[in-house]
């Protein structure tokens, strides 16, 4: 994946999420920190009128423009968006929808396939908040489709079923870890 494109993505993404969280939050701001390594966020703002919800950071992002239609199609707008929750989502970028076979999310993305599309993104969300430096190697994070991720860190690097966490940034209503890959169930 192309560096610069993450790069503008989490520098878009942090100031996109600072504008209403204090300062020090722990949100890398520079681009040597988020070069080196994702940004480790804390916990998220206080919530305030005016500050962003876990889904106004990724309708702010140019890199989640896929998420936020299928997010759309899936018709949980209005969850992510409620200033009441607690939220840990992992964001899939645009390029991570493109690595889906073929026809896959066109697929989905029609309504006689929201069942399947909600089940799909509702694993990409975990409660409560979880930040990245809180993670372990091993760890279990239940989902709220039902099923769990695993997280696996290694040299400082962390993973989600092996989608790598490329930022991380607070939110009122939880915390939005970037992702590089599509996070699907496990069948049962």
């Amino acid at each position: 994946m192309n560096k610069m494109l993450i790069l503008a993505s989490c520098i878009a993404l942090s100031a996109c999420a600072n504008e209403s969280s204090p300062a020090g939050s722990g949100t890398a701001t520079s681009a040597a920190a988020a070069a080196a390594t994702p940004p480790v966020a804390a916990a998220p703002a206080t919530a305030k009128s005016d500050a962003k919800t876990v889904l106004d950071v990724a309708l702010a992002s140019p890199d989640h423009t896929t998420l936020v239609t299928a997010v759309k199609a899936a018709d949980l707008v209005e969850v992510l968006g409620s200033p009441g929750g607690v939220y840990t989502v992992f964001a899939p970028t645009n390029e991570a929808f493109d690595k889906l076979p073929k026809g896959t999310l066109e697929s989905l993305l029609k309504p006689e396939r929201q069942a399947d599309l909600r089940k799909i993104l509702q694993h990409h969300v975990g409660i409560p908040v979880i930040v990245t430096k809180d993670m372990k190697d091993g760890d279990s994070i239940q989902m709220a489709d039902g099923g769990k991720v695993v997280v696996h860190v290694k040299n400082g690097k962390v993973t989600v079923e092996g989608a790598n966490i490329l930022a991380s940034i607070p939110a009122s209503n939880g915390i939005v870890h970037v992702v590089d890959a599509v996070i699907l169930p496990v069948a049962k």
